[in-house]
């Protein structure tokens, strides 16, 4: 395609002179090619999935003490390409205040927009300083929404009910042990659910999005499908409620470190490696197409072309 696009502009000034009605042939021609050819119109961005740090050195797989040099490591390579932005899903530190302040500044040095989702592990700080925590991760609010290039980006808030996020005396402690009562919960108490202020908000938010017709993905630490003991307490009602919605192509998470993977009824579910796990790094870029998300996994993430409907 490219040789023939050459021999027709060769021939077009041959003898020094534009012959028009040619240049009106090649310029439709390439219109018309671009058009048929969505798959060259995209953009990229970072994916970064439980980076938990602390200044320990772990047990077994988790490497505490090295996810600090592990994510410089990952924000200087990311920092060679064009990205629209890079998100991190959740678990930014492992425990402890101070883990912030070693790894945040790392994070902070990448040249594109960059966001966060909050994890369990984030909240693993003094009680007194829980409330912080959204605030001291440069968070707009627990959860929010934002646009690129008419697509609808959603940050859900999986600590909104849960035994973590709260000091144990507190009236929203009080409410998630009711509610894990309640619903007589089985799934561990370190996951959590989405509060019914926050399902309403996502409800707005995808109705927005819809008649915008904007195409969305979803962002939250914790996983709602396949079935998997990491799911939210709620992942039922999260999923019914994304599935109504055509304009939906993917539910992206971490906190399962193994990572993981499904698609149902046109949304593809994926689990991202935690880059705490062995000496190995893990994150990737996406890159958005029309008609497929294409993730290249670097460390021990996988690459995948995911097709959207």
């Amino acid at each position: 395609m490219m040789l023939q696009r050459f021999s027709v502009l060769h021939s077009m000034f041959a003898d020094g002179k534009p012959k028009w009605s040619i240049v009106f042939i090649v310029l439709f021609t390439l219109t018309s090619y671009a058009q048929k050819n969505p798959e060259e119109k995209h953009f990229s961005f970072g994916v970064i999935a439980d980076c938990q740090y602390c200044d320990e050195v772990g047990t077994g797989v988790r490497k505490y003490d090295l996810s600090d040099t592990k994510l410089q490591q990952c924000v200087t390579h990311l920092n060679t390409m064009d990205l629209a932005y890079t998100v991190h899903l959740g678990d930014f530190i492992d425990k402890d205040w101070k883990s912030f302040d070693d790894v945040g500044p790392i994070y902070n040095t990448l040249k594109m927009p960059k966001y966060h989702v909050l994890g369990n592990h984030d909240f693993s700080v003094a009680d007194t300083l829980k409330h912080k925590v959204s605030e001291r991760m440069g968070l707009p609010s627990p959860y929010y929404d934002f646009e690129v290039n008419g697509w609808r980006f959603i940050v859900l808030n999986g600590n909104d009910v849960s035994f973590h996020a709260y000091p144990q005396e507190s009236k929203n402690y009080k409410k998630a042990d009711a509610y894990y009562t309640k619903h007589k919960i089985e799934s561990p108490k370190w996951n959590g659910a989405l509060g019914k202020k926050q399902l309403k908000w996502l409800k707005q938010v995808l109705e927005s999005a819809s008649k915008n017709e904007e195409k969305v993905i979803l962002y939250c630490h914790f996983p709602v499908y396949p079935e998997n003991v990491h799911n939210l307490w709620n992942a039922d009602a999260v999923i019914d409620l994304i599935e109504s919605y055509p304009s939906v192509k993917a539910y992206i998470n971490g906190h399962n470190h193994a990572g993981n993977y499904g698609q149902k009824n046109g949304i593809h579910y994926v689990t991202m490696k935690g880059m705490v796990d062995t000496e190995q790094t893990s994150y990737s870029t996406i890159k958005v197409y029309p008609h497929k998300l294409e993730i290249m996994g670097y460390g021990r993430e996988e690459n995948r072309n995911l097709e959207i409907r």
